[in-house]
């Protein structure tokens, strides 16, 4: 039994979607470290892309920003610690290394890193919308300083 047309539509779009948020993460990544690695185009492009597909539901996006963005730093969280076990450690590939950092879990994440994630929470929700507006017509997004204003506001 194969897959549909309409299911390699739909993975195609989410493949697309992982290559473009992965590529823009490492752009900022680049300015903030100086340098990246090709495996953040994976990992960054897979945390944006699952922030980006749970506000496609209600039950996210009827939310608060500052709701939605714990639960994204948890997504972001989870994937940055899963991959720098397998990166880092198994691997040793010494991508990063928050050991020095406050508040670090075996060096692959840390509180101040976690408070950066929620601070970009907002950002990568109003990307993947616009992706998906630009891309393939769906609803346009309400805009980035929108998202910002809701989280300090707390609205």
């Amino acid at each position: 039994m194969g897959y549909s047309n309409s299911n390699t539509n739909y993975l195609k779009k989410d493949l697309l979607l992982i290559f473009i948020m992965g590529a823009l993460y490492m752009v900022l990544e680049g300015f903030w470290r100086g340098w990246t690695h090709i495996s953040m185009l994976i990992v960054g492009g897979l945390a944006a892309f699952f922030i980006g597909k749970l506000n496609e539901h209600p039950t996210f996006y009827d939310r608060k920003m500052w709701q939605e963005c714990v639960m994204g730093t948890l997504i972001i969280l989870m994937l940055e610690f899963t991959s720098g076990i397998i990166l880092n450690v198994w691997l040793g590939l010494g991508i990063w290394d928050y050991s020095t950092e406050p508040f670090n879990l075996l060096g692959q994440v840390c509180l101040p890193y976690a408070l950066l994630w929620f601070l970009l929470v907002p950002a990568c929700v109003y990307v993947d919308d616009y992706l998906r507006y630009r891309l393939f017509g769906e609803k346009k997004p309400y805009g980035l300083l929108k998202n910002y204003k809701d989280l300090f506001t707390l609205q």
